[in-house]
């Protein structure tokens, strides 16, 4: 295996000595999913797979990423199987694997785009979730597996075939952990996963959705899916860890996530109008530091919230128009939006584009999607920095890859 030193250059990420500061203690698909256009309800609470951003890595000795403490490379496992690798938050992950002195293989769909992982010392052996040979062929020969894949959609045509990507391809990958003996598993689950508390206080790993409680199909799927690990877990020995990521933003947010796109659309002066709501952001670096705090130190069977901040919708528009120089958005009630919901989601049926504001989307609105990280915090050494700096990274990073004028 290569010098460490040397491996961080390829991850992109800058090393630092022990003797230097940390500007902001860091920390914390998935998001809750926030709709795209012009009015949002700002929900995120999934997670989804450029110029590389800055990410501070600790002391060389028992090495910390993102404030986790972790032990020197050689105890790490040697190959280690990421799903979701060319996305969003899967490409933070496979920074941060490598980061720590992990070789990532990534299982990537023929076709898809690799610009994400430009410049990284990944391994990319082709396969799909729905291929359960090209899974199981990926896994062989890996001591470690993270799942990230999943499809984060708020809207879809075909809410089956979602389910059958994050339920049964979650499912071809755990199956594939256990042929392939693999020590530790990380399944990056979601928020979406977990209940809202009616009172709007922040809700914690207790607070497990039932199937039927979920709003939507990707929320119904990521519940389904944590299930199914959990059965595994407990039935067949499965070593597995669930993170529940709240609403990564930050940079190489490329497709963009529904989240990324409620950004964009404000800063484009787009979204002049918006239903509240309240939302917990998170840097995605800061996410994928505690996946791999995950790996390494997560109890098996436990899942653990990496969250951020929690925001209200409303702050962070203001936020993001300051920034960009636009008018504050107006807030606007719910009631009078149903119908244009309505409208907007047969629109996207006839256009397949879309739409710009679902139902389920002001049914999430409803509730504040506030969370607690306690836990990580605790038990894996998490750390989230300022929700405003994850913010501001997205938009630098957006304007860097020409995706919003400077």
């Amino acid at each position: 295996m290569e010098p460490l030193d040397h491996r961080r250059r390829l991850a992109g990420l800058r090393a630092r000595g022990p003797g230097e500061g940390r500007r902001n203690e860091k920390g914390g698909d998935a998001e809750q999913g926030a709709p795209t256009a012009r009015i949002g309800t700002g929900h995120g609470g999934g997670h989804s797979t450029g110029a590389a951003s800055r990410l501070d890595i600790g002391p060389a000795s028992g090495d910390t990423f993102a404030g986790a403490s972790l032990p020197p490379a050689e105890t790490m496992p040697e190959r280690v199987l990421l799903t979701g690798a060319t996305g969003f938050l899967g490409s933070a992950i496979a920074r941060a694997l490598l980061a720590s002195g992990r070789e990532v293989r990534a299982l990537v769909r023929p076709g898809t785009p690799r610009l994400l992982l430009e410049g990284l010392e990944v391994e990319t052996v082709p396969g799909d979730l729905l291929d359960a040979d090209s899974v199981h062929a990926a896994a062989a020969g890996c001591a470690a597996v993270v799942h990230c894949a999943a499809d984060y959609r708020i809207w879809v045509p075909d809410p089956d075939r979602m389910e059958r990507v994050n339920v049964g391809g979650t499912r071809a990958v755990m199956e594939a952990a256990l042929a392939a003996g693999a020590r530790r598993v990380v399944h990056v689950s979601s928020v979406a996963a977990l209940k809202p508390r009616p009172d709007g206080t922040p809700a914690d790993e207790a607070d497990a959705a039932r199937p039927e409680e979920a709003i939507g199909p990707y929320k119904r799927s990521k519940t389904l899916a944590e299930r199914t690990v959990e059965a595994m877990v407990r039935d067949r020995g499965l070593p597995a860890v669930i993170v529940n990521p709240s609403t990564p933003v930050g940079p190489r947010d490329r497709r963009p996530t529904p989240t990324g796109r409620v950004i964009l659309e404000a800063a484009r002066g787009r979204m002049p109008a918006y239903v509240d709501t309240g939302l917990n952001l998170a840097h995605a670096d800061d996410v994928a530091a505690g996946c791999v705090a995950a790996l390494e130190r997560g109890r098996i069977g436990e899942r653990y919230i990496l969250g951020g901040q929690d925001v209200a919708l409303g702050d962070l528009l203001r936020h993001i128009a300051r920034r960009a120089g636009r008018r504050d958005p107006v807030r606007l009630p719910r009631g009078p939006l149903w119908p244009l919901a309505a409208a907007s989601e047969g629109w996207a049926r006839l256009t397949g584009r879309e739409p710009m504001l679902t139902r389920d989307g002001l049914r999430m609105a409803a509730h504040r999607m506030f969370f607690s990280s306690a836990r990580a915090e605790r038990e894996l050494g998490y750390r989230a920095r300022p929700w405003t700096e994850a913010v501001d990274d997205a938009l630098d990073w957006f304007r860097q890859a020409g995706m919003l004028r400077r």
